[in-house]
């Protein structure tokens, strides 16, 4: 689902709500997540999960198409954990392919 699947899939289920001001809201809501992973803080929305930001140190890399050193500066990056309601939501819909493929594995 993209952004404006969401605007329109919420303006739909209130429909005394304009799509603007559903839109307006979608853009508060995303807009201070982003916010407020800037500023270093953690979000937690219960029933869905937590964002939070990573911080990943510089190190030593190499470039895969001339096999030079590189170094890789320090970067911070955005994680998402699905909350276990979610994570439960997901998994009772439709069993996962590998963990069957695995199970259908001949002893060995």
């Amino acid at each position: 689902m993209i952004r404006s699947e969401l605007v329109t899939r919420v303006a739909e289920q209130n429909a005394h709500l304009y799509p603007w001001e559903v839109e307006m809201v979608v853009d508060a809501i995303l807009g201070r997540i982003a916010e407020a992973l800037a500023e270093g803080d953690r979000v937690e929305l219960r029933d869905f999960g937590t964002f939070e930001v990573r911080r990943h140190g510089a190190r030593s890399g190499c470039n895969p198409k001339t096999g030079e050193k590189v170094t890789v500066a320090a970067k911070a990056l955005p994680h998402f954990k699905a909350g276990k309601a979610l994570r439960t939501r997901l998994n009772a819909e439709a069993p996962d392919p590998e963990r069957e493929a695995v199970r259908r594995l001949p002893a060995s």
